[in-house]
């Protein structure tokens, strides 16, 4: 192998390893699973810690008087997160809304939310088959 040959290939595994760092270090921070809450309860070990979605059906929402401070179980196919969030919801998030909460799985397998997405039902139900629609026929 020439002298040049070698230095080639050292400059080129030095930059792929650079890139490879920088990408990982980014990436990992960023990172987010999204999971339905069954999957989470599976092995709730697996995702402790982790940044997750998860995705299910609000239940028991209550508000601390006075406070921003919410509490709610989310669910999805029987099973349940305790899930505890502060600050401001969006009008759509009540009983029984379906919700996407961001955050973290605690070791007692609460869940400490960061945001709330909640999805409201009635804009995005399509409509009954053979419903008539405005406008000119």
């Amino acid at each position: 192998m020439s002298h040049k040959a070698a230095r080639l290939g050292i400059t080129s595994l030095v930059l792929v390893l650079a890139f490879g760092g920088l990408l990982y270090s980014t990436m990992g921070e960023s990172l987010e699973y999204y999971k339905k809450v069954d999957e989470v309860m599976v092995n709730p070990a697996e995702w402790r810690g982790k940044a997750l979605q998860i995705h299910g059906y609000a239940k028991g929402v209550s508000r601390k008087a006075d406070s921003l401070d919410w509490r709610f179980n989310i669910e999805s196919n029987g099973k349940v997160i305790r899930a505890y969030y502060t600050g401001v919801t969006p009008d759509t998030f009540k009983e029984d809304s379906e919700v996407v909460v961001k955050g973290r799985l605690a070791a007692d397998n609460t869940f400490n939310a960061t945001e709330i997405i909640a999805k409201c039902p009635s804009k995005y139900n399509p409509a009954a088959v053979g419903a008539r629609t405005s406008g000119a026929e």
